[in-house]
């Protein structure tokens, strides 16, 4: 169950969005505050992906240094700052179940995985944050990890929200 619920964490997330423009009432200065705060979060997530080597090493540097999930963190921040954004208490409400149904679901089915193929390594990391890594943060690498598209679709939903302000 949390498998599939992770995998479909992204389509669940579009039809999410629809009932999030339906029931967002946003103001210029709700989109102004709560964008500020996605844009925080999207920050974290492509501090995250420029230091992330997905499925071939346990990555310990960058915000992993002292976050499990740095990714995940900054999508639960990019939420909250959309939910303002939209005004909306069930926005709000249901950005919240999203983020932890499909979070939870993801986190669980990923650290199976890591603890799997990586064994002592993600062990020693999750227990003390440990594993012998020096990595600049590189664009390239985030770009790799295609936090572009984040970055897009973040843009996106602000500009949907203030259009719908505007009207």
């Amino acid at each position: 169950m949390a498998a599939t619920l992770a995998r479909l964490r992204v389509p669940l997330g579009f039809g999410c969005g629809i009932v999030v423009l339906w029931l967002a009432r946003p103001t210029g200065a709700t989109i102004a505050a709560g964008g500020a705060i996605a844009c925080a979060g999207e920050a974290l997530r492509v501090w995250a992906a420029g230091h992330l080597r997905k499925s071939r090493e346990v990555t310990a540097s960058g915000p992993y240094r002292w976050l499990a999930h740095p990714l995940y963190v900054g999508s639960s921040v990019m939420g909250a700052g959309l939910a303002i954004a939209s005004a909306s208490i069930p926005v709000a409400v249901l950005v919240a179940v999203y983020l932890t149904a499909t979070l939870v679901a993801a986190v669980r089915t990923e650290e199976a995985a890591l603890m799997s193929r990586f064994g002592d390594s993600y062990d020693r990391y999750k227990r003390a944050g440990q594993v012998d890594e020096r990595r600049r943060f590189s664009y390239a690498q985030a770009i790799a990890n295609r936090e572009h598209r984040a970055v897009v679709g973040l843009a996106g939903a602000l500009a949907l929200l203030a259009l719908k302000a505007a009207v």
